[in-house]
């Protein structure tokens, strides 16, 4: 069983008897992700602590977005209240790299797969390794985005 989980379902139990509403309803909706990933497919499965991972990223980054889109639409009680659920979401992940963290790794990524000289045509092979080394810890857009400027776009 994935240890992340057992820190979820330890802190919802924490929550419901500090009867926190909002931290009970973020962590309810966050196991019933990773529940829905773990039924999602051919065949029932434990999702491992990367995985479980993956699908807390992917609740955060739709938080994000909600946020974005209600500020937008001039709604900024609902856009706060995205803000908080992606907040507590963030206590289970892992610290986010910062921008120079970001341009290091794939300034050495680029290095390591020799795809200096190649352009454009190696942000498919450079991006591959740079998003197993950032998983969980960078925004894909963020990452591409950094990717394209070294590679001279």
């Amino acid at each position: 069983m994935s240890a992340l989980k057992d820190r979820l379902r330890d802190d919802l139990n924490t929550a419901l008897k500090a009867r926190d509403a909002l931290r009970t309803s973020v962590i309810r909706m966050a196991l019933a992700a990773i529940t829905n990933a773990e039924v999602a497919g051919k065949e029932a499965r434990e999702l491992t602590d990367d995985d479980v991972l993956t699908v807390l990223s992917s609740e955060a980054k739709k938080r994000r977005e909600s946020a974005t889109a209600f500020d937008e639409g001039n709604r900024p009680e609902l856009a706060e209240k995205e803000r908080a659920e992606a907040a507590i979401l963030a206590d289970y992940l892992p610290e986010p790299l910062s921008a120079e963290e970001i341009s290091a790794i794939v300034a050495e990524t680029i290095d390591q797969t020799g795809a200096a000289g190649e352009g454009m045509k190696a942000m498919g092979k450079v991006m591959g390794a740079v998003t197993a080394k950032t998983k969980g810890r960078a925004d894909g857009g963020a990452v591409a985005a950094e990717v394209r400027r070294q590679l001279g776009a």
